[in-house]
């Protein structure tokens, strides 16, 4: 099965604004993320848990630099 890859409805469409990461859905209990501006280098695979709790993080500002 072809993976079908979105990004969020609130990326915009040219310049800087197009980068964003894609996700997709890949089985049952995996996801794909991939940079949309590079989609041919690879995805990163992650459990939906690991992807959830990246997600919490990133929300929180857990993986902000100081």
């Amino acid at each position: 099965m072809t993976p079908v890859w979105r990004k969020s409805s609130r990326s915009g469409t040219s310049g800087n604004e197009s980068t964003c990461v894609e996700v997709a859905n890949l089985t049952g209990t995996t996801l794909g993320t991939r940079d949309s501006k590079n989609p041919d280098a690879g995805h990163l695979t992650l459990t939906r848990s690991t992807f959830a709790h990246l997600i919490t993080s990133v929300k929180t500002g857990t993986l902000d630099l100081p």
